[in-house]
């Protein structure tokens, strides 16, 4: 089915609120279908989608995670234990990207029973993370949507999977990244307060500054390549600083980082095409193409294997841990789920959010100013104790 670049999902949803934040900072859309399967990555290793689906009905056995070698709310129940670290301390933003599924596929799915038995008890999810792109929008202009709040500047709009180059790239210097690589603030308190990817699946043919797919390893996955103050301009497989703040994620790696606290306030997880719910032909624990029903089960068993090392971490500092997925599909409803030191447990947020309410969010968890283009969005404050975002 053919569809127009963008469709307003919005205009047929009960929230004209969410709408209307959703849709700001885009282009004007053309009517389309209101229900339109999403395209997503048929192909991993092509610039642009295909189109995903299929139900995630298959039980598959445990993903190995070991290390390789580097290169309106409803009922809400009782608080987690917010003692312990002191309240100067920074405080610490760790996000995990999973992929194209709609919370219908995750919630109360039995292939995901950790989100669901564990996760989901611990934390808070979402009953209206929205998503007002076109269900036929692939991956990439999402990701770069959760670094800056849209996937339109003056000089680019993202809208393929295509690779960071000259001409798939911004120069704009409105989100997250530069944020916080241009605080004011030296010594102690400067050397934390920045951000670091952990990207699954990196290798010399990746480039150190991660710009190529290899393996199972998609930069389309990785926001940051496709700003060039941090990738180069133009984006440079060998750009120095973008290789500092980036490293190779594999269990054994990320576990001595945490244990050691070598980590940053800002810490965005990618798993691997293998691992994060989408699909490739190169995995090995049957989640071998895009809604492949292995997919569901591969993904919550990686999670079972890194999110205990996060939440350790959590117990000995200020912080939160968001799961977000980049994108729904069929329906336009995605999962996402909130956990750490001061959120309810067990809390189920039926306001309307989006991939707007993350920017905003972290923006102000991070103490940094909050880009106008997010302004009014719903933040993430609903899913804690007090009502309101930690910093």
């Amino acid at each position: 089915m053919s569809s127009p670049r963008y469709l307003p999902l919005c205009l047929l949803l009960a929230n004209a609120v969410l709408c209307a934040a959703c849709l700001r900072g885009r282009a004007p859309t053309d009517d389309a279908p209101a229900v339109e399967e999403r395209a997503a990555d048929d192909d991993p290793d092509a610039a642009t989608g295909g189109v995903d689906g299929g139900d995630d009905a298959a039980v598959v056995d445990v993903v190995d995670a070991g290390r390789v070698d580097e290169g309106g709310a409803t009922d809400g129940g009782v608080a987690t234990d917010t003692s312990g670290p002191p309240d100067d301390e920074p405080f610490y933003v760790f996000t995990i990207a999973l992929e194209n599924k709609s919370d219908v596929a995750i919630y109360g799915n039995p292939r995901a029973p950790y989100l669901n038995n564990v996760l989901m008890a611990d934390g808070g999810h979402a009953l209206a993370y929205r998503d007002c792109f076109a269900l036929s929008v692939p991956s990439e202009p999402h990701y770069v949507w959760l670094e800056a709040g849209t996937n339109r500047f003056d000089d680019h709009e993202f809208l393929t999977n295509a690779a960071p180059s000259a001409d798939n790239s911004t120069g704009d210097t409105r989100h997250i990244a530069h944020q916080l690589d241009h605080l004011d603030l030296d010594g102690a308190r400067r050397s934390h307060r920045t951000w670091r990817a952990y990207q699954e699946g990196l290798s010399d043919a990746t480039g150190a500054c991660p710009l190529r797919s290899a393996g199972a390893y998609a930069p389309k996955h990785n926001p940051f390549v496709f700003f060039r103050d941090v990738a180069g301009e133009p984006p440079d497989v060998d750009n120095a600083a973008c290789a500092r703040h980036h490293r190779a994620l594999t269990h054994a790696g990320f576990a001595a980082d945490l244990a050691a606290d070598d980590v940053v306030t800002y810490t965005f997880l990618t798993p691997d095409l293998c691992n994060d719910m989408h699909g490739h032909p190169s995995c090995q624990n049957g989640c071998t193409s895009v809604g492949a029903p292995a997919c569901v089960s591969a993904g919550d068993d990686w999670l079972s294997a890194y999110v205990p090392l996060i939440e350790e971490f959590l117990t000995r500092h200020r912080g939160v841990l968001l799961l977000v997925w980049d994108e729904p599909e069929v329906i336009d409803t995605q999962p996402f789920v909130v956990l750490g030191p001061g959120v309810k447990r067990g809390f189920a947020n039926g306001e309307p959010l989006s991939h707007r309410s993350y920017t905003k969010s972290v923006q102000k968890m991070l103490g940094l100013p909050v880009d106008p283009r997010v302004a009014d969005a719903k933040d993430f404050g609903d899913f804690f104790v007090d009502g309101l975002l930690p910093h």
